[in-house]
């Protein structure tokens, strides 16, 4: 009797035959008949209420609306070909993928659309979120803004002239493949891109680089980037930025201390650390509402780097809208997502001369 196995690609199929039959002694063979195609039913944004739609997309309806207003030109395409997708659709598909951290055959079966779709709309839609970036994901630039950043932090733990906290995180992916696959490999010995991103006070992104493989230090990353060059250049005055000790003490980087000889500087690693700690908790809360960085991508590394940059646009977007986080939905989630995060403290301190680390100390926590 003959058997029949869909393939990868599902459009062919393989017919085994047994050896009695048809007195034939091959194992097989392929033959090219198309499978006939079967419309399923497709998502609607109607189809859940307000929570069960949260749940599923991790964003409200209202927001999603908000942003399909804003990229479906992007996304618009022939109405008259066959099978048409409607921007909408295309949209929740991604936000899908986002919030489900799955192979995109779940998403296929989900969606009711075909796996080789559900590709081209995962790139398609997050493309022209990433395209968003320089709307949503900014520093502060003018001195209003840079004053209001500095207050934001100071409320914090007393730390003054903060603009923004730095830091760097694993978002995991599958092995990449080819000669250089290995520069992915991190120090827990897992792929990913190791991401820097800059963080307000209110958990926004306001800076991200998204490019590196998992092995790069995060000094190095942040020496590569356009953020370095621009603090040299002292587009932010006399502003700083907080780290913690995987990077380079500097006039407008400060680090704790690895060794607090003073009470001063014991009083400025205590509120420097509590200060620099909303860029672990931005993480937390992306990394939560798009659980794909965290439960790894198995797409090609180029759609990973949009997706990326995509989940940061909406990360602000939700901040903006006054979201909530939604709850972990997997077993163990809060315990991986620790994981995500490699330190990266350095053995000895370097300082460079003049940096703002020990000006602070002398001039601000001595005399508290």
């Amino acid at each position: 009797m003959s058997c029949y196995r869909n393939c990868v690609w599902d459009t062919y199929y393989w017919r085994f035959l047994d050896d009695d039959e048809e007195n034939s002694e091959q194992y097989g063979e392929l033959l090219l008949a198309r499978r006939q195609y079967k419309m399923r039913v497709r998502i609607n944004i109607d189809n859940w209420d307000d929570l069960d739609f949260f749940m599923r997309f991790r964003l409200q309806k209202s927001t999603v609306r908000m942003i399909l207003d804003i990229i479906q030109p992007s996304l618009e395409i022939d109405e008259t070909r066959s099978r048409y997708i409607q921007p909408l659709v295309q949209l929740l598909v991604a936000l899908r993928f986002y919030a489900l951290g799955s192979v995109q055959i779940a998403v296929a079966d989900f969606a009711g659309i075909c796996i080789s779709s559900v590709c081209r709309i995962i790139r398609r839609v997050s493309f022209a979120l990433a395209q968003l970036w320089s709307r949503f994901i900014k520093m502060p630039k003018t001195q209003h803004e840079l004053h209001a950043a500095s207050r934001e932090f100071y409320s914090i733990a007393k730390f003054p002239r903060t603009i923004a906290s730095i830091d760097c995180t694993h978002v995991k992916i599958q092995s990449p493949g080819g000669d250089h696959a290995e520069n992915y490999r991190n120090r827990k010995s897992w792929f990913s891109i190791n991401v820097q991103t800059v963080s307000s006070a209110n958990l926004k992104i306001l800076n991200i680089v998204a490019r590196w493989p998992g092995a790069s230090h995060d000094q190095h990353i942040f020496n590569n980037s356009s953020l370095k060059m621009q603090l040299e250049r002292g587009d932010y005055g006399h502003f700083i930025i907080v780290g913690d000790s995987g990077y380079r003490n500097t006039k407008y980087l400060a680090t704790p201390f690895l060794r607090c000889e003073t009470a001063a500087e014991n009083l400025y690693n205590e509120s420097q650390i509590r200060t620099r700690n909303v860029v672990e908790r931005s993480y937390g809360v992306w990394k939560r509402r798009f659980p794909v960085l965290s439960l790894g991508m198995r797409v090609i590394i180029s759609t990973v780097q949009l997706i990326i940059v995509a989940c940061a646009v909406l990360h602000n977007i939700a901040i903006d809208a006054k979201e909530e986080v939604p709850p972990p939905e997997i077993e163990g989630f809060e315990e991986m997502l620790a994981a995500t995060v490699v330190p990266n403290a350095s053995n000895t301190e370097i300082n460079d001369a003049g940096c703002v680390r020990d000006h602070l100390v002398q001039n601000y926590f001595a005399q508290l």
